[in-house]
């Protein structure tokens, strides 16, 4: 079932997308035409087992793929058949990525990496600076802008990355298995932080294939074999793990 949102301003809307993968003679029906709205001011798990299709979804939201057919708007405008020109500018000012691998540069500084997206844009080195301390303040590391990236915490180091995601006011914050290279406890901390992000109004889309992580979120659309299997409202408490 499709969610109908209050919220008044459409971020993601999927209309009937395809995508096919050309394997050699065989043909891969990955997804097989869903169709979703995302509104401003949510938080959306997307979860399914390996070959569900969420991996694709994920590619085509985040404007590193394109679909087979079928429309997608992000903020109205139809970005489904742009090129790659025009989908780099999406994915830099639009959408803010935080992966399971942080892809942070592990021989600079925590202030270097987060500032790292405004150097591909012509934005003052002022205007850049203070991005990049607002950014640290709000994921609470400013005390570490200093530090190389590799002499934090993966906690840290997910912050960090979170930090990057952000300095470029995107519309959506798209986080891909944001906690798989982290331990059950750091991972849980991460995941509350995501809340408080929300809380704070950023739009939020998850996936992953873990429940518990899931569950954190306000919304869970799960993928079966390219299809939408299930559309809800999460009325089920994240478990929490006393932090330590």
């Amino acid at each position: 079932m499709q969610i109908q949102s209050t919220r008044k301003n459409l971020i993601i809307s999927f209309k009937e997308i395809k995508k096919t993968y050309k394997l050699g003679t065989f043909d891969y029906q990955a997804l097989k035409g869903i169709s979703l709205d995302i509104f401003e001011g949510e938080f959306v798990a997307i979860m399914g087992p390996s070959g569900s299709g969420k991996s694709t979804t994920m590619h085509i939201m985040g404007a590193l793929d394109t679909p087979t057919s079928g429309r997608y708007l992000l903020k109205g405008k139809d970005i489904s058949s742009y090129d790659e020109d025009r989908l780099a500018e999406i994915r830099n000012s639009e959408i803010g990525f935080v992966f399971q691998a942080f892809n942070l540069l592990p021989r600079t500084t925590v202030y270097k990496n987060v500032e790292r997206p405004m150097m591909y844009a012509t934005i003052p080195s002022d205007e850049r600076k203070k991005r990049v301390m607002n950014a640290l303040n709000l994921v609470k590391i400013t005390d570490k802008a200093d530090n190389l990236s590799n002499q934090i915490s993966g906690g840290q180091i997910q912050r960090v990355a979170i930090a990057r995601a952000l300095v470029m006011n995107p519309a959506i914050l798209l986080a891909d298995e944001p906690t798989g290279n982290l331990d059950s406890i750091t991972a849980h901390e991460i995941m509350s932080f995501f809340q408080e992000l929300n809380n704070q109004g950023h739009t939020i889309v998850l996936i992953t294939h873990e429940a518990d992580i899931a569950s954190f979120a306000k919304r869970i659309i799960r993928l079966k074999d390219g299809l939408i299997l299930s559309d809800e409202v999460n009325g089920r408490k994240p478990q929490r793990t006393k932090k330590i």
